[in-house]
């Protein structure tokens, strides 16, 4: 059979599947495309479907069947950042790095796009030990930037969230592909310079107060709870409760 006899023959399939799903009740339907074949995309166009999204072996597409607009969910709309904030309490040194690949060499914290299923802490803990070699200990999380139309993530929405970790190993091994320089640092000296990246300084100065006063007036900490969904858990994270308020029951 030809390439164009395979594709209206496809087409009369496609026509003959939307008007059964139709029939059916069906408000909505999703088409997974293998990348190998992709051919298949521009019939299912025809009939009707929009790319939703891709990954690096298919692509999804939908047809919204129901009344009115799609109500279809879009796809993942933020890219997820986490950095370290690593904090040496028995001198008050924190860990900072300057980005190798950045035009203005300003001091911030260790940190680098979450990947899939990867816990915040988790990612924090693995990006610090990659750029700096210090191994570290999720504690808390610091702070949360959310930034809209980001360049650096297609135009996309960015959340980048800074954990306070605590170091197990103290001597650095710079990573010389992404770093330019990794030290330890006074914490009250990166609160004060100039030559920290805003969010850095910012930071820094909440990790100072919580270093002086108490961590449990910065932190937001973390606690696991069993999902509605059977064997699957996710993770919480607020201001600490105290014990009680957290064990008030009717």
């Amino acid at each position: 059979m030809g390439r164009g006899v395979a594709a209206a023959a496809a087409g009369q399939v496609r026509r003959a599947s939307v008007a059964q799903w139709q029939r059916e009740g069906r408000v909505a339907v999703w088409l997974h495309v293998p990348i190998l074949q992709s051919g298949l995309a521009a019939v299912a166009a025809a009939q009707g479907f929009a790319f939703h999204h891709a990954e690096s072996r298919s692509a999804t597409l939908t047809r919204w069947l129901g009344e009115g607009p799609s109500r279809l969910p879009a796809f993942a709309s933020h890219q997820l950042g986490v950095a370290g904030a690593v904090l040496n309490e028995s001198n008050g040194k924190v860990l900072v790095v300057q980005d190798r690949h950045k035009t203005i060499n300003a001091w911030k914290f260790p940190g680098g796009l979450s990947d899939p299923g990867e816990d915040i802490g988790d990612t924090a803990v693995r990006e610090v030990f990659e750029e700096t070699g210090i191994k570290s200990e999720f504690k808390s999380i610091l702070s949360i930037r959310q930034q809209h139309k980001h360049p650096g993530a297609f135009g996309k929405s960015d959340m980048y969230i800074i954990c306070r970790l605590q170091p197990s190993s103290f001597n650095i091994n710079c990573c010389q592909q992404e770093c330019l320089r990794c030290e330890w640092m006074d914490l009250d000296e990166l609160a004060r310079t100039k030559h920290a990246t805003p969010i850095t300084s910012s930071v820094a100065k909440l990790l100072l107060y919580g270093y002086r006063e108490g961590f449990d007036k910065i932190d937001i900490t973390m606690r696991e709870f069993p999902a509605v969904y059977t064997g699957l858990f996710y993770k919480l994270y607020h201001r600490e409760l105290p014990e009680s308020y957290r064990n008030i029951t009717w």
